[in-house]
């Protein structure tokens, strides 16, 4: 173990106001420490994580009543992501059933161009763990095990972070309920599985942190970080972006505090980031060069950045998600936010606590380093527009995400999802502060002062975590497969791999049909992200990624299956050169033999090759299109011509 450049964090050592200055870059675990460690029940550990998997549990309770159909919901229906994953991970179990991995590049969706999944957030890694689950169960089985995880081993792995950095067993088990229960991972349950899967966050910044501090051996602890890295790039590397920028955060302060220490470790920060990065290219090297430089590579992202950031207000507005709450979906309506996307809710008690312990245990450099980095996390939440504190009109220009604009890569993030990992740095700052304070009142007078003091932290705390304890994750059930869906498509006879266009056009909901029945079709369009012609990173089945007879096709037919009065259905020749474009194998309407769009294609492509209650299927040949010029020659020229 490297040389110790400072003293033990050991409560002695804290002990000491003058030692306090001094900055413990190397921890060696004296004899105290190692007291207090066998004094605390070797049980210990194992109770706070099977506490974890209960509390997970019981939070994700209505997902279990029916594992197969029940998804996380947004409090009345299962959002569109909820299906992306679904698809994902059907995709990866179906390619371990055949005995190979997932291909990076596929056909599966947005046939007939295709989608790069590494510019999705199919999340490969545990959708390949997983796969037993999802063959025997389904795929929503195997993201109802994912959320249950995503709780409790996000709490697990702070714990398992805070012990190694010397807070105590109960003051860690506190934080870790803190993240892996925190507001904002229990939104991310509702729509985002990668961001509520924040399990492998705190270790890969505790990896970085022990290089830098000289706590841990660089080829063994820069071989773990590239590991961490590696299966956090098959998870969300957007989610690795935001870990990296906290990092770099914490490492400025502990720099700005100890220059001359964090300088001395050069070396070996060198050695165990290089051997990090040469693990991460050994395992991800060729993933990423498809990324980057394969078929369907893009750039940019889908959405705007700018349009996704915090309000002030949101720091103290309760969300549905704790117990505690208040008219919470007047205050989003109210404000044009999306449910899914505000994370960054703690209640005035926590913030308070949090600012307070950092002002007065400032030279703990722990608490230092996780006091600034949650206070700049949230700060960068507010993104780059104008606000108003109280009265006070702040210009976009003094916020400091206004200075991040122009870092590459750094720009394409979107800052309202930043208050989750300052969710970590506000459990570590509150763990720490706990051992601070215990510590202070054990070694303070021994009069009627000492249980005063104490009373008055516990209730203090107590008073800070109230307004965050968690509700029940709402559940809404999968939009169910229609009727007769899985009997028209035998009796179509496809072949595996063929491009089926559903009509009108759903892809969250075609693919969650094809991911639970396994049905082996390309979907045509979908949801997903693609490049559009000029590179651009745009959603699949848009204006963006369309043909400009496929966009208007899709437009006319949605609007027929709507019901929007004198809508006839697209041209007889923009309809052609739409299937056409999609080389589809077979169109399929889950509407109703009697619906508008029913009778359209009835009457375009003739009586359907196989139907079932409200599916109707045509398996297309050749003479399809011959049917078509015949139907288009046959029209007055003012409808031709339309």
């Amino acid at each position: 173990m490297p040389k110790a450049l400072g003293p033990s964090l050991s409560p002695r050592y804290y002990a000491d106001r003058t030692a306090a200055s001094a900055l413990p870059l190397a921890v060696e675990r004296q004899e105290d420490a190692g007291q207090r460690t066998t004094r605390d029940s070797r049980r210990a550990p194992l109770l706070i994580l099977l506490g974890y998997l209960a509390a997970s549990l019981a939070l994700t309770w209505r997902l279990w009543a029916h594992p197969a159909t029940m998804a996380p919901s947004n409090g009345s229906w299962v959002l569109d992501d909820i299906y992306v994953n679904v698809w994902g991970m059907r995709y990866a179990a179906t390619a371990i059933a055949h005995g190979s991995l997932p291909s990076l590049i596929t056909t599966a969706v947005n046939a007939p161009q295709g989608i790069n999944l590494m510019w999705n957030t199919t999340m490969l890694l545990p959708s390949v763990l997983l796969a037993p689950v999802t063959l025997l169960a389904g795929p929503q089985a195997s993201l109802d095990v994912l959320t249950t995880l995503g709780f409790a081993g996000s709490a697990a792995t702070m714990f398992v972070v805070l012990r190694r950095w010397e807070a105590s067993t109960g003051a860690a088990a506190l934080g870790g309920a803190i993240f892996g229960f925190s507001p904002a991972l229990l939104i991310a349950a509702e729509d985002h599985y990668p961001f509520q899967f924040a399990v492998l966050l705190p270790l890969i910044l505790d990896a970085a942190l022990r290089l830098i501090t000289g706590r841990g051996r660089p080829v063994r602890t820069g071989i773990w970080l590239g590991l961490l890295i590696s299966a956090q790039i098959f998870l969300s590397e957007e989610w690795l972006l935001d870990t990296a920028l906290v990092g770099v955060l914490m490492v400025a302060v502990l720099a700005a505090s100890r220059p001359s220490a964090v300088l001395s470790q050069a070396r070996t920060v060198v050695t165990g980031m290089a051997v990090a990065a040469g693990a991460t290219l050994v395992i991800c090297g060729y993933p990423l060069w498809v990324q980057f430089h394969g078929p369907l590579t893009e750039h940019g992202s889908p959405w705007n950045p700018a349009d996704y950031r915090n309000y002030p207000a949101d720091f103290v507005t309760a969300p549905d998600n704790v117990l505690l709450h208040g008219n919470w979906l007047h205050f989003i309506a109210r404000t044009g936010q999306l449910r899914v996307g505000d994370f960054s809710y703690l209640g005035w008690p926590l913030l308070v606590v949090l600012l307070a312990a950092t002002v007065v245990y400032w030279r703990d450099i722990r608490i230092r380093m996780s006091g600034v980095t949650f206070v700049i996390l949230e700060l960068f939440s507010l993104s780059d527009h104008p606000i108003t504190v109280f009265g006070w009109h702040i210009s976009g220009v003094l916020l400091p995400w206004h200075w991040m604009l122009h870092v590459p890569l750094v720009n394409q993030a979107l800052p309202n999802r930043l208050p989750l990992l300052a969710d970590g740095a506000a459990a570590a700052v509150l763990a720490f502060t706990i051992d601070r304070v215990v510590d202070a009142v054990r070694r303070g007078a021994q009069d009627w002062r000492r249980p005063a003091i104490g009373a008055a932290a516990a209730v203090a705390i107590a008073a800070a975590i109230l307004p965050i304890i968690p509700a029940a994750v709402p559940a809404a059930a999968l939009v169910p497969v229609p009727t007769g869906w899985q009997a028209v498509m035998a009796r179509l006879h496809l072949d595996p791999g063929a491009r089926v266009v559903v009509l009108p056009l759903d892809g969250p909901h075609t693919m969650g049909w094809q991911a639970v029945t396994g049905e082996p079709f390309s979907v045509v369009a979908g949801y997903c992200i693609a490049p559009a012609p000029n590179g651009q990173a745009a959603v699949c089945g848009n204006r963006y990624t369309l043909t400009s007879s496929e966009w208007a096709a899709s437009l006319q037919l949605g609007k027929l299956a709507s019901g929007v009065p004198r809508i006839h259905g697209p041209s007889v020749s923009t309809m052609t050169r739409a299937i056409s474009n999609w080389q589809a194998g077979a169109v399929v309407t889950a509407a109703g033999s009697h619906s508008a769009i029913a009778t359209y294609l009835t009457r375009f492509f003739g009586p359907p090759t196989a139907s079932q209650g409200r599916v109707l299927g045509w398996r297309l040949s050749s003479g399809w299109q011959l049917r078509a010029r015949e139907l288009h020659d046959h029209r007055p020229r003012r409808q031709r011509t339309a």
